[in-house]
């Protein structure tokens, strides 16, 4: 099967506990024109049962698979951290591209989000310029240039698949 950039109607998983970051989110996609959806959810344990398709969740046709989920380090019940190491074993799940995107510059936690497997660690910003540069560097590089790896969740079809391309 063929990689291909992954469209303007790829979805965006938000990890992200506090409704002020998900705002200041909402509005850089709005003003930098990203037309992308987007899912927010609140928790870690929300994140894995959104990756699961369990619960409230289990609909992939309205909750599909992200291309890209911005994680959190800081979410109540299960942080970050947990989500990250989850998601990295589970095989189904491996090549989704996580994006740490946290207020913590500690070299300690940026060092083990690489560890446990984020393809990128950003720094969020309250500044609304700021924090647009930010959004639209992801666009740039996550969602228009950088080729998307094939996730297939259980029993599901590939996410991202060209169905008009046979696979090798």
């Amino acid at each position: 099967m063929p990689n291909r950039n992954y469209s303007r109607d790829a979805m965006i998983l938000l990890a992200e506990d506090d409704e002020n970051d998900v705002v200041l989110f909402r509005r850089a996609l709005e003003q930098a024109g990203i037309p992308n959806p987007v899912e927010v959810v609140r928790n870690g344990e929300e994140a894995i049962a959104y990756l699961k398709g369990e619960g409230k969740f289990s609909d992939r046709a309205k909750f599909p698979l992200p291309a890209l989920l911005l994680l959190d380090l800081n979410m109540p019940r299960v942080d970050g951290f947990q989500v990250l190491k989850w998601i990295r074993s589970r095989p189904e799940l491996d090549a989704l591209r996580v994006i740490v995107l946290t207020v913590s510059r500690d070299i300690y936690n940026v060092t083990r989000a690489y560890r446990y497997g984020a393809n990128s660690f950003f720094v969020k910003s309250l500044d609304s310029q700021t924090f647009i540069q930010l959004v639209e560097a992801i666009r740039g590089y996550w969602l228009s240039a950088g080729l998307a790896p094939h996730i297939s969740p259980p029993n599901g079809p590939v996410i991202g698949e060209d169905r008009g391309t046979p696979s090798p």
